[in-house]
């Protein structure tokens, strides 16, 4: 028996939460052919790692699509029969922020995207609002930015997870 999703999840948590394996069981579980919409870029060894990690934690049968900046022209263009796991939005975020993209512009072409994708899609997003206020601009402004982004997607989204230390814990709608 196939996991019925609805059209968007959230699923929030700090770093190494396991956030990004509890979203990959949602998407798994929904029987459907899996999209993974990556927003990291490996600038350095350490990221390549890491890449390379979740690429061998998830296995195969997934179709990759490498999105640093297009998450939001990539899932309009998803097809219906498919489910998304976009991981994530916090280094999306911040590739724009790095970008000097204008974060209103580039969030709404995020919001249009889950607007037009035909498939489930799950979000993934780091919880910031934990941590202690940074002490540099840049940070500060990151984490702001981030805290607004995720209210919005949580508004957007028909079902909202948070995860910590591996356990989900429902915030918003109904676990398939």
């Amino acid at each position: 028996m196939s996991a019925q999703l609805p059209g968007v999840s959230l699923v929030l948590g700090g770093a190494a939460s396991g956030k990004t394996a509890f979203a990959e069981t949602l998407v798994t579980g929904t029987g459907r052919e899996r999209v993974y919409i990556a927003s990291a870029e490996a600038h350095d060894d350490e990221m390549r790692a890491k890449i390379d990690a979740h690429r061998e934690a998830r296995g195969p049968g997934w179709h990759t699509v490498e999105a640093p900046l297009d998450a939001g022209r990539t899932l309009a263009a998803i097809a219906g029969d498919r489910a998304v796991l976009f991981d994530c939005a916090t280094m999306w975020l911040s590739n724009h922020m790095l970008a000097g993209t204008p974060l209103d512009e580039a969030e709404a072409e995020l919001m249009a995207g889950l607007a037009l994708c035909a498939a489930p899609v799950v979000i993934v997003s780091n919880e910031l609002g934990h941590s202690v206020v940074p002490e540099n601009p840049l940070a500060r402004r990151f984490q702001i930015a981030q805290g607004k982004l995720n209210q919005r997607l949580a508004a957007r989204a028909d079902l909202v997870v948070h995860v910590v230390a591996g356990l989900p814990q429902l915030l918003k709608g109904e676990l398939p």
